[in-house]
């Protein structure tokens, strides 16, 4: 897709999803169902290269906070995507400490990458890779830029709202998904990859 095609699709899902979730804070709840709707895919994609086969459960407690405390939001369509986003977080991180285990990357759905928000760079990689190889790839990625990359691509984040997410300098998060998104495209193996399985998002954090 044309560049500017694809940055007005983006434009066009925060718009809609910016309307919904102002609705749905009057209390309307068709509207929440859209938001819903919209958000949903690519945050579970993002839970569940966090989490692997829990991320149902974890998606679904993190739709619960999300319901609970929608009145306190403040933002567009943008900023909501950004605010459920460290919401998953915490919630698959508290999930992760509980149970004492390292995220894993390696259990995506097919379709996570089907969604509105790409970064323009991001879309080029994917297209150029195709969806079932982009996901085995971002598995494969460091740490620091696999999360990056999950965020950027995957929920949609522009490199500041991924930086809120992480609690990071936008700075060094755009410099993790630039390499990450590098190292896709020309299908380089990650520096320092064992030969003992998958790396997790834990593993040298």
């Amino acid at each position: 897709m044309h560049r500017g095609g694809e940055r007005r699709r983006t434009q066009d899902h925060d718009v809609r999803l910016g309307e919904a979730v102002e609705r749905a804070q009057q209390g309307d709840e068709d509207a929440f169902g859209t938001a819903y709707r919209l958000v949903h895919p690519g945050l579970l994609g993002y839970v569940r290269g966090l989490v692997g086969d829990d991320a149902e459960d974890v998606a679904s407690d993190a739709w619960l906070e999300i319901a609970r405390d929608l009145g306190r939001f403040r933002g567009d369509g943008a900023g909501f995507r950004g605010w459920t986003a460290t919401i998953a977080r915490h919630r698959a991180l508290d999930h992760l400490r509980r149970l004492k285990r390292r995220p894993r990357t390696s259990l995506f759905e097919h379709d996570v990458l089907d969604l509105p928000g790409q970064t323009d760079t991001a879309g080029a990689v994917l297209e150029s890779l195709g969806t079932r190889r982009a996901l085995e790839r971002i598995a494969e990625l460091p740490p620091d830029q696999a999360e990056a990359v999950l965020l950027r691509v995957v929920v949609g984040l522009d490199g500041p709202a991924a930086a809120r997410v992480l609690g990071k300098r936008p700075g060094a998060v755009r410099t993790a998904a630039h390499r990450g998104l590098k190292r896709l495209a020309e299908g380089m193996t990650p520096e320092g990859r064992g030969s003992g399985g998958p790396r997790t998002l834990g593993e040298g954090t």
